[in-house]
């Protein structure tokens, strides 16, 4: 596996459906264009407003930031959340089939 990175962050209660409606977006972006040497995930947890987002790359490079639908989640971001969001690398100690196709 390359690099991991973990986002975190919470919005405004009112831009929860319009941020989900944009993370949709990326996903159909991804499906139609298939970039590849990206394993991309987002989990909207219980409390409705916080998001996660795991995304691993082959290498340095993210064929995320390429996409329009993308460029459009991350330049309104800052209108939607309570505070910026919360990036970290990470490094995978173990998974069962979470990255299976």
């Amino acid at each position: 596996m390359g690099k991991t990175m973990v986002v975190r962050y919470q919005t405004r209660p009112d831009a929860a459906e319009e941020n989900q409606r944009l993370v949709e977006q990326v996903f159909a972006q991804l499906a139609n264009e298939d970039p590849g040497g990206l394993r991309y995930a987002t989990f909207r947890l219980d409390d409705g407003v916080s998001f996660i987002h795991v995304a691993i790359t082959e290498d340095d490079s993210s064929p995320l930031q390429q996409l329009s639908a993308f460029k459009q989640f991350s330049s309104t971001i800052g209108e939607r959340v309570v505070d910026r969001p919360a990036g970290s690398g990470a490094t995978v100690v173990g998974s069962y089939r979470f990255f299976d196709e």
